[in-house]
């Protein structure tokens, strides 16, 4: 049975958690959480006031794709021209030109975005631009400002003077619009509006290397499809100036649309400049051959072809036309043959009129793959896989030109010598013809195939004019750059929130660590929970500086809990016989308000008409005198080394208390020896037939074993715990000693407890009331 309650004692069932009990011990520190709140706002608001906004600036363009029926598509007019090429672009491949160094360059240079400016005031810099800016600045030297990393601050002075203060401190005053030099070079500053000129204004320049600003810049855009499976991309950039992150974007698109204009007027321009070669040689070729025939007819008085002809030349013009036809291919052929010889890594001129379909599909899908191949390279190296596959199949369709050429030729002459072998048969028929007429008729066909492939150039250079005239670039703007008035960045709500959920977290943290460190025992069900004996009572705390605090006529709370004491005895005491009933009050160590329980108890057991005698056991400390604020004489030590005194002897009367006090005199050497020897029972003895109760304060029962001693000789052991001092740890010996029944009727009573934390059950029904916080009242 022993081994079974000792069980039970080890595996208490738990009680449920007491949410408003754990709630409340955290309300007791409620000005904690006001004041980490207040703070936590308090530098969240700062923290957001200071760091600047930050917006998101984006514009949205179409990549041109005629595959999909893209921006080419109107254009449709002019394909039997061939001015419009056809293929599909990779998005991946715009989004790396997009974001590009090269072109990226080009804007912060065209823009000069690595030049900053900020507005200084007491509190925070603000970037400004463009208009904002109230000064102009000129540099004279732009190549050397790519490389420098510097700063200075210009103040105006008045409405003609400024004040230039460099980095390293050194200040210059100078009149807007004189030559200023620096160690970076010379520079002009200029107001924008002589108007607007604010005296004592601070503007901070910066300068930033070329290189870190592109660099910064290319990392900060974003470039992405809007929709998957299109071609609609929106560019994006997130800086504090909406105005300079929308100038930048427009001109990135800009200068992106150049490039790709120029890249489509690159086969143009090869073509102008292949025509403009040819029509120069054939125009001296054509004034030669008129040369001819103005001298023939002059030489030959010719004034006309002569009647008899008629017939023969008639017979003889579908043959003239079919020479003259296979010759100019055979020329024109002959052209591509040399010019494809001499230019192998430039475009071909399409469309020249060449009666080979396979050879002008050919010459448009390799013009098609160098542009594309002269696109990416700007992105990219010759080691990029996509460019070896593009070289590979530049190669391969160069050599399937070059050899169709050669087949066409080959074919162009069979049919010419044909032709001419037809035409010699047609002439055996004219021998009738005066020789200069047959002469003439050469002449006369030279001048015309001359003459045709003059024509043909003219007619293919005003196809190629038209063909530059009508390119039109890439990206097609949807919706141009324009941000948001509301910043993206700091999220004030967010950083509120973020602040009062700290200023909440914070304190309740510290207060966690405090419970979680906190090994005093604060209420009774802490007690209750290690040691199994009656609960005599609770003793609040008092802010009575009076050692004594129960008194005739006192309803304040800590009296009435005195008395409630008072009530719980005629219980625990209910057992014992006889007129004196004999109570020790000890505790486990000191300080925790043994002496202070004897005596208030004594007191109001008094105010009950009981007749008390209170006795100091306690001899190695005693503290009566203290308590007492009075000085008494011989004590119990006196008693128990004097056999010749009698207890009445030592008893003294209290008559502030009414109340007969047996101290505990000097303090002896051999304390634990002296209350053995026996004389101490006699005091007892005495006591329980004089007296209605005896109380005795006696030693810590964890430093010295008097009390051990002595206990066996009680009706009744208070054993005094005080709150938010003990140690929880230290119930483990009153628990031990009730459940060891080492002292006889064993009683616990806790001692300072703190009610306004919630800590005790609460008293203050007499006149003076306990004062509750706000979250208590109800």
């Amino acid at each position: 049975m022993q081994k079974e309650t000792s069980l039970n004692y080890i595996f208490q069932e738990e009680e449920p958690i007491n949410i408003r009990e754990q709630l409340e011990k955290y309300l007791f520190h409620w000005k904690w959480f006001v004041v980490t709140i207040v703070l936590a706002l308090a530098m969240a608001y700062a923290y957001s006031y200071y760091i600047p906004n930050k917006y998101r600036v984006a514009t949205s363009i179409l990549i041109g794709d005629e595959s999909i029926g893209g921006l080419s598509s109107e254009l449709s007019a002019f394909k039997d021209l061939g001015l419009i090429g056809g293929g599909k672009k990779s998005i991946e491949n715009e989004i790396g030109i997009l974001k590009s160094y090269t072109l990226m360059e080009r804007v912060v240079k065209e823009l000069g975005v690595h030049i900053s400016f900020y507005k200084e005031d007491r509190v925070r810099n603000t970037e400004i631009y463009n208009t904002e800016v109230p000064f102009k600045i000129a540099f004279f030297s732009k190549e050397k400002m790519y490389s420098l990393n510097t700063s200075f601050t210009i103040r105006s002075l008045s409405a003609s003077q400024f004040e230039i203060v460099l980095d390293d401190g050194s200040a210059q005053k100078h009149v807007f619009g004189e030559n200023v030099s620096t160690k970076f070079g010379d520079i002009t500053v200029t107001p924008t509006n002589t108007k607007n000129i604010h005296i004592n204004e601070v503007v901070r320049v910066v300068i930033s290397p070329l290189k870190n600003v592109v660099d910064g810049l290319r990392g900060a855009l974003q470039v992405g499809l809007i929709f998957e499976k299109s071609s609609l991309l929106e560019l994006s950039l997130i800086t504090q100036n909406k105005e300079k992150a929308t100038a930048i974007l427009n001109e990135l698109v800009q200068q992106y649309n150049r490039d790709a204009v120029a890249d489509k007027n690159l086969i143009g321009n090869n073509t102008s400049t292949f025509i403009n070669e040819r029509l120069a040689v054939i125009e001296k070729d054509l004034s030669a051959v008129d040369k001819g025939v103005e001298d023939f007819k002059s030489n030959n008085r010719l004034t006309g072809i002569p009647t008899e002809s008629m017939l023969v030349l008639k017979s003889n013009e579908e043959l003239r036309k079919k020479i003259i036809g296979l010759n100019t291919q055979i020329r024109l052929t002959d052209y591509v043959m040399a010019y494809i010889t001499e230019n192998k890594d430039n475009l071909i001129p399409p469309n020249l009129g060449l009666n080979d379909g396979s050879v002008d599909a050919n010459t448009v899908q390799y013009n098609a793959l160098i542009l594309e191949r002269n696109r990416i390279l700007k992105g990219s190296s010759d080691i990029n896989p996509i460019i070896v596959n593009l070289n590979s199949q530049i190669a391969q369709l160069r050599a399937s030109i070059s050899q169709g050429l050669v087949n066409l030729k080959s074919s162009l002459t069979i049919s010419l010598n044909d032709a001419k072998e037809a035409e010699s048969k047609v002439n055996s028929r004219m021998v009738s013809v005066p020789k200069q007429e047959r002469e003439f008729r050469d002449i006369q066909r030279q001048q015309q195939i001359i003459e045709s492939l003059y024509l043909y150039l003219l007619q293919k250079r005003e196809e190629n004019a038209i063909s530059l005239a009508v390119t039109v670039p890439n990206a097609k703007v949807i919706d141009t750059a324009r941000g948001s008035d509301v910043p993206i960045s700091p999220k004030r709500k967010v950083i509120y929130m973020m602040a009062l959920a700290l200023g909440l977290a914070i304190p309740i943290a510290v207060i966690y660590l405090m419970f979680l460190f906190d090994n005093k025992v604060h209420n009774s069900k802490e007690v209750e929970a290690i040691v199994k004996a009656p609960l005599l009572g609770e003793i609040p705390n008092t802010k009575d500086t009076e050692k004594v605090v129960v008194h005739k006529d006192d309803r304040s709370g800590i009296a009435e809990s005195f008395r409630m004491i008072r009530t719980n005895l005629d219980f625990m005491l209910a057992g014992v016989r006889g007129r004196g009933k004999t109570i020790f009050v000890s505790s486990t160590v000191t300080n925790e308000g043994k002496t202070f329980i004897a005596l208030n108890l004594a007191s109001v057991l008094v105010l009950s008409n009981k007749k008390v005698l209170l006795i100091g056991a306690d001899i190695r400390k005693p503290r009566f005198e203290e308590y007492l604020n009075i000085k008494l004489g011989k004590g119990l030590t006196h008693y128990l080394t004097d056999s010749s005194l009698k207890v009445s002897d030592v008893i003294e009367h209290v008559e502030a208390l009414n109340i007969d006090v047996l101290h505990s005199g000097v303090i002896p050497p051999n304390p634990s020896e002296l209350l053995s020897n026996g004389r101490f029972e006699d005091v007892l003895a005495y006591g329980k037939e004089h007296y209605d109760f005896v109380i005795v304060d006696t030693a810590p029962v964890k430093l010295v074993t008097d009390t051990m001693l002595l206990g066996k000789n009680a009706d009744l052991f208070i054993y005094t715990i005080r709150a938010n001092y003990s140690d929880k740890r230290l119930l483990e010996i009153p628990a031990k000693l009730y459940k060891e029944k080492r002292f006889p009727n064993l009683a616990v009573l806790l001692n300072d407890v703190d009610v306004e934390r919630g800590y005790g059950y609460g008293y203050g029904y007499g006149e003076v009331e306990v004062k509750k916080p706000w979250w208590k009242k109800r």
